[in-house]
């Protein structure tokens, strides 16, 4: 079965951003030349996914925009015979399909995914989280999953190792291996306390999800935080058939932390095509001078 649709949940308010993200969404604060979301969107068109479906709220219309045409500036770019980039503003608004869903109301993750229902319809799709980040120098993130659900046909989460004193930050899950990379989930907590949990595999921001979470997702009672956790409806769907965690390559980001966003701005500076020369030898300076 195709995976054809990815949701992409970005009505958050970033707080853990602020001041930055009060009237900016914390998805279009750049990493180099690029927003955030801009990245995210493009991982989903390099995995051959062919609909985004962005969860929106109100003040975030500016993701929206810039995937948009904008013929004004459009016009001016090509007046003063800048075609390079009139042609790379072009290629935004024709990455690929977009439609935008409303949150109506800031109840968490869960909900956020729940409210995709009616677009998504009776099939198997794709989550991707808005300031979740992944660089992989082979194999986009997202397409790994999606030749993993090739072989399995079921739910899969993207999970990375973490310290286990840093459990309570995170979706814990516990299984059994499968293969090298693969677990199958027997056991998933919200952010535990440390010392609860053997495991160190954390869930990330990248999920493959059966059509049967949306019916679990409308039964979950609030949870941690008071909002509707996805983790709940999970567990609820593992007790119905498998669902599997899978140890993806590449490096993750969480670019909507202070720090992790400038992790990510070194990383992806450092690999650009004009930039990562010149980049280089500055960070060496500066590391020189500390």
């Amino acid at each position: 079965m195709k995976i054809s649709k990815a949701v992409i949940p970005v009505a958050g308010l970033g707080t853990r951003f602020l001041p930055a993200s009060k009237a900016i969404p914390k998805e279009m604060l750049t990493i180099v030349d690029r927003p955030t979301i801009q990245f995210i969107v493009e991982e989903v068109v390099a995995s051959g996914i062919e609909e985004v479906i962005l969860i929106t709220s109100e003040g975030k219309s500016a993701i929206e925009n810039h995937f948009d045409y904008n013929f004004e500036l459009e016009t001016i770019l090509k007046g003063k015979h800048k075609d390079d980039l009139c042609e790379e503003i072009c290629n935004i608004s024709n990455l690929i399909d977009i439609v935008s869903v409303r949150q109506k109301k800031p109840l968490g993750l869960g909900h956020a995914i729940w409210s995709a229902r009616n677009v998504v319809g009776n099939n198997p799709f794709v989550v991707l989280l808005g300031d979740d980040l992944v660089l992989s120098d082979t194999t986009p993130c997202t397409l790994q999953m999606l030749n993993l659900f090739d072989e399995l046909q079921e739910s899969i989460v993207a999970v990375q190792r973490v310290p286990k004193d840093q459990t309570d930050q995170y979706g814990i899950v516990e299984g059994k291996k499968l293969k090298d990379h693969v677990i199958q989930v027997e056991r998933m907590i919200e952010k535990p306390p440390p010392g609860t949990t053997d495991s160190d595999m954390a869930i990330i921001g990248r999920y493959i999800l059966q059509p049967e979470i949306f019916d679990l997702l409308g039964k979950t009672a609030p949870g941690h935080g008071g909002e509707i956790q996805l983790t709940d409806a999970l567990l609820a769907l593992s007790r119905k058939r498998p669902i599997y965690a899978y140890e993806f390559e590449g490096t993750r980001f969480d670019a909507g932390d202070k720090l992790g966003y400038l992790k990510a701005i070194i990383a992806f500076a450092l690999r650009h095509p004009t930039l990562n020369k010149e980049f280089r030898k500055h960070i060496k300076e500066v590391a020189a001078d500390l």
